[in-house]
């Protein structure tokens, strides 16, 4: 069966808005306590997959989750009506109310890792959502993004559902964007990709040192086991610990790859001989073939210009109108307003490597708060039998973008600022959005709220 990579991108949610809650983050800490648009972003995100959807991609959406996370709030002892928890919480902590109306469930990168059927022994795709264990207000994600994931992939003849790992910083978990699966052919068994931050129980050095690494090596091997993934289709790479002491929280900020083209920064890897060795070695074992290396070198994008731009937060897809295995790029346009990356994409173009297109899109909402094109997108690879299994409800279409993009009109606010986390009306407003949002996208009770 003919097999391909589609695309889940996450819909960005009501209360979107510049928390600056994610240390380690340049963007967001950058960008903190400035008002936000939470319609703009979802409809610049809508825009994107609409783009893509009419290129001929595979272009899925994800639901966004519900917020405020009052059960948390509960939890942690603040009690009376939903308005009265948000009140008393925006007096006693308004950072923890700003972490418990955070719309970051946006980046999807950051949901699941994914291992497709033709990688998996009992031929079913496989999904393990991520812990998020380093910061609070994406550690409460999980529970309702297994939710999503299964309301998306339900059928269980072709797709299993793991839980996530155990929430310690020895199991942390990021998600897909620390893991990228490598092949000549989507439907060809190949090569899972996982770069990881620190070894946390053997406290192997080195580390970075001010900024923590999000992904520990240990998470990554325990994701690899639940998917059943042999030895031998497996890389396992520690990212630079000076990278993420500059802002690389991702290993998806500083690399990104497609088919059999690993795009990468020239520091973005402790190790970068080696590791290209063992992808290259690992390739070869599954009978894949030759992989395709593109280092961009440090004198001509500096990490600090990658970090700013994030060209390496872009998609690298096979777009149907290329051929020959050539690729198209999706950059925000802060890569091209950056001389230097500017100038490095049209010496890339002009080359004779993969990558042959560039598409620019503007997310500056997204990219405001810390999250580029790779950001918001989970990759998911489908033969035939499972894109026929996929919730059809979910799969973009020209109806379904012009009922998103009025869904976002009617429900939507402008503006969003910090002090308008305390408006009761705004719990009311999301609700009301989201209790829509299940009937358009078909996805049942993956909320809890009662409206």
């Amino acid at each position: 069966m003919r097999a391909l990579e589609a695309n889940f991108d996450g819909l960005v949610g009501p209360t979107h808005n510049y928390g600056g809650l994610s240390y380690g983050n340049v963007a967001s800490s950058n960008n903190s306590a400035r008002p936000s648009n939470p319609k703009q972003a979802a409809q610049q995100g809508l825009l994107k997959m609409k783009s893509l959807h009419d290129l001929g991609m595979l272009q899925g959406v994800l639901a966004p989750q519900s917020r405020p996370d009052l059960n948390t709030l509960r939890r942690l002892g603040f009690t009376g009506s939903d308005s009265q928890v948000v009140q008393k919480v925006a007096k006693k902590d308004p950072a923890l109310l700003a972490s418990c109306y955070s719309a970051s469930s946006m980046w999807t990168a950051n949901a699941a890792t994914i291992s497709p059927s033709s990688d998996c022994p009992d031929g079913r795709l496989h999904f393990t959502p991520a812990n998020l264990v380093n910061r609070f207000h994406r550690s409460i994600e999980h529970d309702t993004t297994g939710l999503i994931l299964r309301a998306t992939f339900a059928n269980e003849d072709h797709f299993s559902h793991h839980q996530a790992l155990p929430s310690s910083d020895h199991f942390g978990d990021e998600g897909a964007a620390n893991h990228t699966r490598f092949c000549q052919s989507y439907g060809k068994t190949g090569v899972e990709f996982f770069v990881y931050g620190q070894h946390a129980f053997n406290g192997q050095a080195p580390n970075p040192t001010k900024y923590p690494a999000r992904q520990s090596l240990e998470a990554s091997q325990a994701v690899a086991r639940l998917h059943g993934l042999k030895d031998e289709q497996v890389v396992f790479a520690q990212q630079n610990p000076d990278v993420i002491d500059a802002g690389v929280f991702h290993n998806d900020v500083i690399a990104v790859g497609n088919g059999n083209v690993s795009f990468y920064h020239q520091l973005a890897f402790l190790n970068t001989q080696k590791v290209n060795h063992n992808l290259q070695q690992a390739m070869t074992n599954m009978g894949n073939g030759k992989m395709q290396f593109i280092e961009v070198p440090d004198d001509q994008v500096s990490v600090q210009d990658a970090v700013t731009s994030y060209l390496f937060n872009s998609q690298l897809l096979s777009l149907p109108h290329l051929n020959d295995g050539k690729m198209g790029i999706v950059v925000p346009q802060e890569c091209l307003e950056n001389i230097k990356v500017s100038a490095y994409l049209d010496q890339l173009i002009a080359s004779d490597s993969a990558i042959e297109e560039i598409l620019v899109f503007d997310l500056k909402q997204s990219m405001s708060n810390g999250g580029g094109p790779a950001c918001l997108r989970l990759r998911v690879v489908l033969n035939e039998a499972e894109q026929a299994a996929v919730n059809p409800a979910c799969i973009m279409s020209d109806s379904l973008f012009s009922g998103l993009m009025a869904w976002t009109e009617k429900h939507y606010r402008d503006t969003l600022s910090e002090s308008d986390l305390a408006d009761p009306q705004l719990i009311t407003e999301s609700h009301r959005a989201l209790d829509e949002l299940t009937q358009i996208l078909d996805l049942g009770s993956v909320y809890d709220f009662q409206f």
